[in-house]
């Protein structure tokens, strides 16, 4: 059936959702969504596919269901599709994903005249949908945007066709049906939303692998210093593996958070394709690296916290109180990851001290987040066990933590440990002083709202805590050299 003659505004736009309306894609959204909310459907995922396409997309959508307000939408497409409604042509959505999530959105953003999506009749999606199209409106009866290859049965269709981020091979198949109208590109530099992604500058937090062989005073021996660099690159990829997890993971929270939601996967920048590329990579990087050259027991530490910050991510961040102490235990593993590498025996007073430093940055964390949420007047955190009400013992448990990493930093200063290392330890008590000065203005900053919500980040950006622990480098080489 043809269109025949209708007028510019008898002809419908028709929008595809995924990665056209929203720069994500909402079924594999959904997927580690549900994943999170239980992991065990994890092992169900491959009979429910055996079962169709319908039957695994509302199986999914039985575990989490698409919160529109949320999700990442394509502003420059919202902006054309509202200029065109003003000019009185009707706005459609037809999209493969199931019926549920189109009325979700198309409720949502209130601009379609009609929304329509897969049942159990009609799997919208590629050829199909260009027959659902045809039978509707006619051949050339209607626009069409969207942004794949499934997506040139319909533009052939199509009177005019809108191509959303499409590649090259696309673009160039498309144009055989002369009926271009209009092509959204953005410039994407890949590698650095990769970088972004992994968390390069999360890496500096793996610095504290080098740490037991500075303090053993055993930077002159070459192979230790190389052991400790791959260990630092073995426990980085690892991290970042974990990282990645947890984005895809905490999709749907990250998006409801004021600047987590502008992290590569959360904002559809970065697709979930590319992302479980990246996965296996650095797993592969991480472990292997361990197997090759390093100990057995660095392996052993690695996998300990892969198996904790595992457990974090599905699990021990919803349980309040329990979260920070895990935050904390993860960096005073980095120590004992770095002591074994170069097998050195890791001071106990170090071990302590870090675990109450650390705490406090955890707390510190988690304040920042509920000082955010207080100014957005929400009370709850989204996938965390706090409120706003805690803010005030937060506060106070935080600073308390700090201190005393400090108090147990000076009872290590008179340890037989101190006075065999070092040949002038009174030079750390200014290391102390200084320790405390970082911490209370960090604690200052973050009750100010001037504080990133990640105070290691935090920290490499601000020149005064560049300048602080300058100086406590140079108090320690200075105690062990004079």
């Amino acid at each position: 059936m043809l269109a025949g003659n209708k007028s510019e505004k008898e002809i419908p736009i028709c929008v595809d959702l995924d990665e056209t309306l929203i720069s994500s894609d909402s079924l594999a959204d959904s997927i580690f969504c549900a994943i999170k909310n239980n992991p065990l459907i994890i092992f169900l995922l491959p009979f429910w596919i055996l079962k169709g396409k319908f039957y695994f997309k509302k199986r999914i959508f039985s575990f989490y269901k698409i919160n529109a307000e949320t999700l990442p939408y394509r502003e420059d497409v919202l902006e054309f599709l509202k200029f065109k409604k003003n000019e009185g042509r009707k706005i459609i959505l037809i999209t493969a994903s199931l019926q549920e999530v189109a009325d979700s959105v198309a409720n949502h953003l209130g601009i379609f005249d009609e929304a329509y999506g897969t049942s159990t009749e009609k799997n919208l999606k590629a050829l199909n949908k260009s027959l659902f199209l045809i039978d509707k409106f006619g051949e050339f009866g209607f626009d069409y945007i969207g942004d794949s290859k499934a997506d040139l049965a319909i533009w052939e269709k199509a009177r005019q066709s809108v191509l959303v981020e499409p590649s090259s091979n696309v673009i160039k198949k498309a144009e055989k049906f002369n009926n271009i109208e209009k092509v959204f590109t953005s410039k994407k530099n890949y590698l650095k939303l990769i970088f972004q992604e992994i968390r390069v500058h999360q890496w500096l937090k793996n610095l504290l692998i080098f740490l037991p062989l500075l303090m053993a005073h055993k930077l002159d021996s070459i192979e230790l210093i190389i052991k400790s660099v791959i260990a630092f690159f073995s426990f980085s990829f690892v991290a970042s593996f974990v990282y990645v997890l947890n984005d895809l993971l905490d999709i749907d929270s990250d998006r409801k958070h004021p600047r987590k939601k502008n992290r590569p996967i959360a904002s559809g920048n970065l697709s979930i394709k590319t992302a479980l590329i990246i996965i296996p990579i650095l797993f592969i990087f991480g472990m292997g690296s361990s197997l090759i050259f390093l100990s057995n027991e660095f392996t052993i530490v690695l996998l300990i916290y892969l198996l904790i910050t595992t457990l974090y991510s599905f699990y021990l961040k919803k349980i309040y109180i329990l979260d920070i102490f895990i935050l904390s235990i993860l960096y005073t593993t980095r120590l004992i990851a770095g002591a074994v590498a170069v097998d050195v025996i890791v001071s106990k007073w170090l071990l302590a001290f870090s675990v109450f430093l650390f705490l406090s940055l955890a707390i510190l964390k988690r304040f920042t987040e509920l000082r955010v949420m207080q100014m957005e007047n929400r009370s709850k955190t989204s996938g965390r066990g706090y409120n706003v009400d805690d803010l005030n013992l937060i506060s106070i448990l935080g600073p308390t933590s700090g201190y005393l990493s400090v108090v147990i930093f000076t009872l290590y200063i008179y340890s037989p440990e101190v006075l065999k290392l070092y040949s002038v330890p009174e030079l750390l008590w200014p290391v102390a002083i200084f320790l405390l000065l970082w911490i209370t203005r960090i604690w200052f900053l973050a009750n100010r709202n001037e504080m990133d919500d990640d105070p290691i980040v935090f920290a490499v950006k601000d020149k005064t805590s560049h300048l602080i622990f300058s100086i406590i480098t140079v108090l320690i080489i200075l105690a062990s050299i004079l």
